[in-house]
């Protein structure tokens, strides 16, 4: 009875020992890379477990670039793996650039991969170019007429300049500054609208995909569009301006005008104010005259007559002026 215990539990060890070998060694996908004629010891995938790199990750793209014909090894794959890099992506990429007769090596699949592009995006757009679409774009004509225009750019990928090189955004960009110059050296804005291909014509002769890591096959203008008239806004801006700083100096005119009123009323007032004074001080010159016997009364008597007669002029010749009647010329 206790040898068959011990029988038991010495075979269940064996198997717990079997699945577990099982488990950390690959043995069905060993099978499989070998019936896809693929030559990897058992030594290697418990390397890559070791290494805490998944066989399948490496397995699988390698039976698929064995069986594309590609010469890739376990180790340049492990190590792109290792580095961060997608090893299915790269191996994909490989394989549609060998069928459409485009040269890409492994190293450059890889290094393409590592700068943060997706390389097999960047092939698929080799073989087939994408088209961009730009932002519509207003510049002004020498007429000053603002004219809208957008352009659909056919750019195929530059496999290699697509590491260090410049992405969409700066073709976008270039062709929009293309489009705005050609736009503004235009005489007038119906040039622009009759040949609008002159536009594409001329932005394509500057070489905007220098240092981008696309090709511009071709631009097209998409849309032209009549905008607002700059220029009569400009004048219209401008006139308004020159009316405000005309109308500020006017102020400033009158603001000094009424400053030198009030000088001038202070400085009347002052003189009157002495007039009055001194008209104060007459009659004690008057009465300090008379008795110091410089003056005397008939002197006196006499220059009374003098302002009565002139008071008698002053009031006839009142007299003989039309006078306003109440409420005349008051229209409602």
């Amino acid at each position: 009875m206790f040898d068959q215990l011990v029988g038991l539990i010495f075979i269940a060890l064996i198997f717990i020992a079997v699945v577990v070998l099982f488990s950390f060694i690959p043995v069905g996908l060993w099978i499989s890379a070998l019936a896809a004629g693929v030559r990897i010891g058992l030594v290697t995938l418990v390397g890559m477990r070791l290494r805490r790199v998944p066989p399948a990750a490496i397995v699988n793209p390698l039976i698929k670039a064995t069986k594309a014909g590609l010469d890739v090894s376990v180790n340049k794959l492990e190590a792109h793996y290792l580095a961060g890099g997608n090893v299915d992506n790269v191996v994909n990429a490989l394989i549609a650039a060998q069928r459409a007769a485009i040269p890409l090596e492994f190293e450059r699949a890889a290094a393409i991969d590592l700068a943060g592009r997706d390389v097999l995006n960047a092939v698929q757009v080799s073989v087939n170019p994408r088209v961009i679409e730009t932002p519509l774009v207003a510049a002004v004509a020498k007429d000053g007429i603002e004219v809208k225009a957008k352009a659909r750019v056919t750019v195929r990928a530059n496999i290699e300049r697509l590491v260090g090189g410049a992405g969409e955004d700066t073709v976008i960009a270039r062709v929009g500054e293309g489009i705005v110059s050609t736009i503004g050296s235009a005489e007038s804005h119906k040039l622009v609208l009759e040949n609008p291909d002159s536009i594409s014509h001329t932005v394509l002769r500057k070489g905007l995909d220098a240092g981008t890591a696309f090709e511009i096959l071709s631009i097209d203008i998409a849309d032209v569009d009549v905008g607002r008239n700059i220029g009569a806004q400009l004048e219209t801006d401008r006139a308004e301006a020159d009316k405000q700083i005309a109308q500020a100096k006017a102020e400033q005119r009158r603001a000094m005008a009424v400053a030198r009123e009030q000088e001038m009323r202070a400085v009347v007032q002052e003189m009157r104010a002495k007039v009055v004074e001194a008209e104060a001080e007459v009659p004690k010159a008057l009465a300090e005259a008379l008795r110091q016997g410089k003056m005397g009364v008939m002197d006196y008597f006499a220059m009374q007559n003098i302002r009565a007669d002139t008071a008698m002029r002053d009031s006839l010749s009142q007299a003989g002026r039309p006078t306003k009647e109440p409420g005349a010329g008051d229209q409602g």
